[in-house]
């Protein structure tokens, strides 16, 4: 058996000549250029880019979440071996007080409006539902959320933070550890509302107990694909060189091979249980989805989402092979993308007129550019985080076991 000895890294900060330390600039110019391409046209009504910006907003707004709820599971399990790609998840759960910013545009009451059915036609299904669905009761939902989670985030963070000036060790450990397990219900129940509140209420007569479950899924697919690319691309700028190793990265691989095979077993759960029980206001959601374009993508999602990386992560090889693991956490990601645009993109027009067909120029570009966009916001505040402290949490009690952390 083999034993690593245990040296503290050195290389833990941000050089200043690498492109990591001008993240915060580039991502700050995507942002205004995406931004302004998208909400110059949703000021002006168009429809395709209200719900692009949802679409670009839920892509990025998954990843810090995913990464929060990330940060509280390795609190309450004790892990050591995660301690030295933690602080990428913390400065990336750190950007949610940006997302309450970010919501404004969809939660303005003329863009509500036109992306919410139930906020202007109340038929006998939605009537059923206006103890909930409520512009008032909306609207307070969506300040407590971004209260909730910037709180539990800005806690992490800050208490991380100041284990590196070695502030009383034990006792910032032991409150982490402490606040994991009461966040937990916390993040539970907010995820679940707002993923119902801006996802679902788009068709508001269908709904779904596990929808909640579906969205934390691909959240925590997103986390893990980004702790990898991060992780290797610190390496590659000469940081946190021998701080993340190649046990590290497969176990990295093992959690995102299982969480792969938990999206789809979620999914397929929630298709399962909608379509045998054939009650039209509930398979609306999967009808919009199997016509005007949008069936191939439905019929795909399953072999793109789930069996091509299942049988690619199976192997061993792969998830300690850089480049395999750089290929897969990659395409994981990207294929995040994709099943938020097939959440949100199939409403476009299917309020009023039919749902506009996968394949409109119109929506694809605006989409793309919502992505860029909010993805260049979230790029610049993260870029900013990661640059001004350490990049891992170099007095962690548990930094040694990490550092030598083997798979047997």
């Amino acid at each position: 058996m083999a034993h690593h000895e245990f040296e503290k890294p050195t290389d833990v900060t941000i050089p200043e000549s690498s492109m990591w330390a001008k993240l915060p600039i580039i991502g700050g110019i995507l942002g205004i250029a995406g931004l302004a391409t998208v909400l110059v046209k949703l000021f002006q009504g168009d429809q395709n880019a209200m719900f692009s910006y949802l679409f670009g907003y839920w892509v990025w707004l998954t990843l810090a979440l995913g990464s929060l709820i990330f940060v509280i599971i390795q609190h309450v399990v004790r892990a050591g071996w995660t301690v030295t790609v933690r602080r990428i998840a913390e400065n990336a759960a750190m950007t949610l007080p940006l997302f309450a910013v970010l919501a404004i545009p969809f939660l303005l009451p003329k863009t509500a409006h036109e992306l919410f059915p139930w906020m202007h036609h109340v038929d006998a299904i939605i009537a059923k539902k206006t103890w909930y669905l409520s512009s008032g009761f909306f609207y307070g939902r969506a300040v407590v959320y971004f209260v909730v989670w910037s709180a539990i985030a800005f806690l992490f963070w800050k208490t991380s933070i100041a284990q590196d000036k070695g502030e009383d060790l034990d006792a910032t450990t032991r409150t982490m550890w402490k606040f994991s397990g009461a966040s937990i219900p916390f993040f539970a129940v907010t995820l679940t509302l707002a993923a119902i509140d801006w996802l679902m209420s788009l068709q508001p007569h269908w709904y779904s107990t596990i929808f909640g479950v579906y969205i934390y899924a691909g959240a925590i697919i997103s986390c893990f694909a980004f702790l990898i690319l991060v992780a290797k691309g610190l390496q590659s700028a000469g940081v946190m060189k021998t701080a993340v190793t190649t046990e590290h990265y497969h176990d990295l691989g093992k959690f995102l091979f299982g969480k792969t095979i938990f999206w789809a077993y979620i999914g397929f759960s929630q298709f399962f249980l909608i379509w045998y029980a054939n009650i039209p206001e509930e398979t609306e959601f999967y009808v919009h989805r199997l016509h005007h374009g949008w069936g191939p993508l439905t019929y795909a999602l399953p072999i793109l989402h789930w069996l091509i990386p299942f049988l690619f992560l199976l192997s061993r090889h792969v998830k300690r092979h850089h480049l395999g693991l750089i290929i897969a956490a990659g395409y994981m990601f990207v294929m995040h993308i994709v099943d938020i645009y097939w959440l949100v993109m199939p409403n476009v027009g299917s309020h009023s007129t039919p749902p506009k067909p996968m394949h409109a120029f119109d929506q694809i570009w605006l989409a793309a550019a919502a992505v860029v966009g909010v993805g260049g916001c979230f790029m610049a505040v993260f870029g900013f985080l990661l640059k001004k402290n350490n990049v891992i949490p170099t007095e962690d009690p548990r930094l040694e076991e990490c550092i030598t952390h083997q798979n047997y």
